[in-house]
């Protein structure tokens, strides 16, 4: 494993520029908050999507067709079964309105900006029919219900696959908050419980990891890097893994990623267990990281829980359920600043560790790899919408409140065209990070909860293991006008006194 990592890093230190190669952006970790890798005393993990990388879209089109199923079975009706998962249409981060049926891509501050009812995007005016503002209120959980992780793909997509159904078939009428046929009125909010009470369904029941199981090739990758970054961690410092995953399903998930490993007989198929100093299933997050849960031992020859709560100090080898974040820095000996945890929830797995536990964060964004590889392609579109916006700020430069405006409609006009063909490149709502020039709502979480983000944990081999991943500088936002003012004189023109700057008028 060792030699492993040497490769790596001499590949790493032999990348060409970052402008030139979309390679490098493809393996990067990216910074929001400069973290040293020095500094980590334990490294932790989640599985699904992080570890155990799911194969997309196969993973997700498994997911919808449960979901679909699952709904005709409870009542729905069959002609839902017409409907096939789309990858183009969702992306993480839309918001359910329960109330009026509609799919919003908003802001961090709650701002629209997509909205479609069902596959029926809806536009300006009509927009405020809904929402006057064109705004809402984040916080009301009741009506809003925000889909952030890529479990809710598949559910995003049977949502829009309903409503447009009911909105499309004749046997019902349209209403403002839902469809009536007869005497028989279905909301959108109560559409909407029944769908969640179909993604339950099929989490509780263990039908999706069932079916997962069966065809482990066809939906979860294997990455034959996986072990290489594990055991360079475990010589530097502590590893642990949590889980919502049972141990069963987790145990056989793990056969699968180390395959190559036990095929060739370097290990057997436990020894997956020797790459954590602890394992911790069933953790129930985001309740891990409050008040937790009791602690639990678990058979591993029958997948069981021993009974009674775990009082003891850490087991090597041992498997444990439940638990709490706290349980996990009592047992390893470490604290809270020390911990560097790697997951895809950013509600889940990043948000919670940072903001209850302090845990440095790192989150995995399989996106990221559509949204540098349509950077790269569609360059020439970013760099024209750059083009026209820096000619604007000339236009404006030495105007002021008397001043008569520039006609620049055709000009707005042309950069309203090339922001509509960037978004479509990503996909029919667009980017998962940004909506034009603007943040989407997933964007500012990322960049406020995860300290270093990247499109798979794996990308730690691309760097040693003392590097500094240090954050770009954030200028409060008057400090890039000043700095282009400043640019526009020359020394002469300016004089410094009392810590203040004056122009020399001439």
């Amino acid at each position: 494993a060792t030699s492993n990592w040497g490769i790596c890093v001499t590949v790493r230190a032999s990348f060409p520029s970052n402008e030139t190669v979309f390679f490098c952006f493809h393996c990067r970790v990216f910074v929001n908050r400069s973290l040293t890798l020095e500094n980590i005393k334990c490294y932790g993990f989640d599985m699904d999507y992080t570890l155990a990388m799911y194969k997309s879209p196969e993973y997700e089109s498994l997911g919808f067709e449960l979901l679909r199923d699952r709904l005709v079975s409870t009542g729905y009706p069959h002609e839902l079964l017409r409907y096939t998962y789309d990858p183009s249409f969702p992306t993480r981060g839309l918001v359910i309105d329960t109330l009026y049926g509609n799919l919003l891509k908003v802001d961090s501050n709650g701002n629209i900006l997509v909205c479609s009812h069902g596959f029926r995007f809806i536009k300006g005016e009509t927009i405020q029919n809904y929402y006057p503002n064109k705004f809402i209120q984040r916080d009301d959980t009741e009506r809003f219900y925000i889909l952030n992780t890529l479990f809710n793909l598949s559910e995003t997509y049977i949502y829009v696959c309903l409503v447009d159904f009911f909105t499309r078939c004749t046997r019902y009428t349209n209403l403002l908050k839902g469809f009536q046929h007869g005497d028989l009125f279905m909301s959108f909010r109560s559409m909407f419980q029944d769908l969640r009470d179909a993604m339950d369904h099929i989490h509780d029941t263990g039908t999706l990891k069932e079916r997962t199981l069966k065809n482990l090739e066809k939906y979860v990758m294997y990455d034959p890097n996986l072990p290489v970054l594990l055991t360079r961690i475990k010589e530097l410092a502590k590893v642990f893994l949590a889980t919502n995953s049972d141990f069963t399903y987790t145990e056989v998930s793990f056969k699968h990623l180390f395959y190559v490993l036990i095929q060739l007989n370097s290990y057997d198929e436990s020894s997956w267990r020797s790459f954590f100093d602890l394992i911790v299933v069933d953790t129930k997050k985001p309740q891990f990281f409050a008040g937790g849960n009791v602690l639990r031992q678990v058979d591993t020859h029958t997948g069981k829980l021993r009974i009674g709560t775990y009082t003891g100090d850490l087991q090597h080898g041992t498997v444990y359920s439940g638990g709490s974040s706290d349980v996990i820095c009592d047992l390893l000996g470490v604290k809270g600043k020390d911990i560097l945890y790697v997951g895809d929830h950013i509600f889940g797995d990043i948000l919670k560790s940072k903001k209850r536990q302090g845990w440095k964060t790192f989150l995995v964004v399989p996106e990221l790899s559509k949204e540098l590889q349509v950077w790269e392609d569609k360059k020439n579109l970013f760099e024209e919408l750059k083009r026209l916006d820096v000619f604007l700020a000339e236009l404006h430069k030495n105007q002021d409140s008397s001043s008569t405006d520039p006609e620049i409609s055709s000009i707005q006009y042309r950069m309203k065209v090339l922001t509509y063909r960037m978004d479509m490149s990503y996909g029919q709502m667009g980017s998962l990070l940004r909506s034009g020039a603007r943040q989407t709502l997933f964007a500012s979480q990322l960049m406020r909860y995860a300290d270093l983000y990247s499109t798979s944990c794996v990308n730690l081999l691309y760097y040693p293991c003392n590097h500094l991943f240090m954050a770009p500088p954030v200028l409060v936002s008057y400090l890039p006008a000043f700095t282009r003012l400043y640019r526009d004189f020359t020394p002469s023109d300016l004089s410094v006194s009392n810590h203040s700057i004056t122009i020399n008028q001439k």
